[in-house]
């Protein structure tokens, strides 16, 4: 990502995770562990492997050579072991020659690629359990504040702004409940050699396996998965599916703060939402990320599910794929992710503008609730055409629909006055929306109990 924009779209976090040298320190990690294993084991000589940890920093390594080297190799661990062989062999030439060994380059690349991964997935998992404690503060707080409910785009029955949040809150725990799902089985060590076979370790390349699982506190696959990539592409559709809730809840937002509604906006900040002409203007910025997040997003996610097909027992393009879209995909998760977490903890509402914008139809926004208590006395279709027809004379005249009924004697003969001021009522037709918010609260509450 752009060093320009990498703070905009991303975290620091999730720049350090997958900068260059954090993915040459991963692969370095792997050769590290790979020795040691393999000393323990008894393939190599305790000696060299000491020799070779010695030598697997990040730092030692010159970048713009080892991506000149994978311009002509093919892919940067083929340079890396190359380097990393001569640097030990300046030390120690007996112990360059077990760097590497029984391994073979997606070996060091994907297991790199997981250890990465395990770093992200700490992050998110830090940042999904802050917005989630937001949204839980935020739906308790906004239980019973009312809103307008919109269906496509338009008004249509009273919700309350804690539903709202309780929804997205839903969501966001079925996130974090994916999270630790994708890590069980992504988080798994690759070693399997040049065909999957660990033939170059002889009998003892099961063993020098679990060795170097357990070196790098990662689980140990059954078998090899060169070519079977459904971990990774579980990784990137988690991934979108984050994102897509992430969108959502922009979405919403970016259209709650428009000026005509103006009910909820994101947090005041100097120099936020600004704009470079108009000096009013107060755009939402961490919208505008998440929005943007889930526009790209999809088209990562069918790359990195395109990749899976892969040739036999290692792939050709399919695997290079993947190396520049999961990264770009798990960063512009984790930026949308820490905006719209920031969003929720300062989220400003305007209560009474959410009122004032639920009475802005002169109480069409009930209509429904006034067929539904006419329903049982005359019929739910003649209830539903007659405050039909109620609402088209309201909306022709400006008045107000209670009065309009009020004055209709096919309505005035089964609804007193009193009856309708209690239809009208917003406050009257929420039906579950706070038993709603409560059971969300309450499978938030029961979820932490049980880790």
């Amino acid at each position: 990502m752009a060093e320009l924009l990498a703070p905009l779209f991303g975290t620091p976090e999730a720049s350090a995770i997958f900068a260059d040298r954090t993915r040459l320190q991963g692969m370095l990690d792997f050769e590290a562990a790979l020795a040691r294993a393999e000393a323990r084991v008894g393939v190599i000589p305790p000696g060299a492997a000491e020799a070779i940890g010695r030598s697997c920093r990040a730092e030692l390594f010159d970048l713009f050579r080892l991506a000149e080297g994978a311009a002509k190799a093919g892919n940067p661990a083929i340079p890396t072991v190359s380097a990393l062989t001569a640097l030990v062999a300046a030390a120690d030439a007996e112990a360059a020659r077990y760097v590497h060994w029984g391994a073979t380059s997606q070996d060091a690349m994907d297991t790199g690629l997981v250890l990465q991964l395990r770093q992200l997935a700490t992050v998110l998992d830090e940042d999904l359990e802050r917005l989630s404690a937001a949204l839980a503060g935020r739906a308790e707080e906004h239980k019973a504040t009312l809103l307008a409910g919109r269906t496509w785009l338009q008004h249509a029955a009273p919700v309350t702004l804690g539903m709202k949040l309780a929804g997205w809150l839903d969501a966001v725990e079925r996130h974090a409940e994916r999270l630790e799902e994708v890590r069980s089985r992504a988080l798994v060590l690759q070693l399997g050699g040049a065909a999957g076979t660990l033939a170059a370790l002889g009998r003892q390349g099961l063993e020098v396996a679990e060795a170097l699982a357990a070196d790098l506190g990662l689980a140990l696959p059954a078998i090899p998965w060169h070519a079977e990539r459904d971990r990774l592409a579980e990784v990137a559709a988690f991934l979108g599916l984050l994102i897509g809730t992430l969108g959502k809840m922009a979405r919403d937002l970016s259209l709650l703060m428009q000026t005509e509604v103006a009910e909820a906006f994101e947090p005041a900040e100097e120099g936020r939402g600004v704009s470079s002409s108009m000096p009013q203007k107060r755009n939402p910025v961490a919208a505008a990320v998440a929005l943007a997040a889930a526009a790209r997003a999809p088209g990562l996610v069918s790359t990195m599910i395109s990749a899976m097909v892969q040739e036999h027992e290692r792939g050709l393009g399919g695997w290079h794929a993947e190396w520049e879209t999961l990264p770009e995909l798990a960063s512009l998760a984790a930026g949308a992710l820490r905006q719209m977490t920031a969003t929720i903890e300062g989220l400003e509402v305007d209560a009474a503008r959410m009122r004032a914008n639920l009475d802005a139809t002169g109480g069409a926004i009930l209509a429904e609730a006034a067929a539904v208590a006419l329903a049982p006395r005359i019929g739910r279709p003649q209830a539903h055409e007659l405050v039909e027809r109620a609402a088209r004379r309201a909306r022709e005249t400006g008045r107000k629909l209670q009065d309009v009924l009020g004055e209709d004697p096919a309505a005035s003969a089964h609804l007193s006055a009193r009856d309708l001021a209690a239809v009208f009522d917003p406050r009257h037709y929420l039906g579950q929306s706070v038993r709603f918010v409560d059971r969300v609260l309450a499978q938030r509450r029961k979820r932490r109990e049980a880790t």
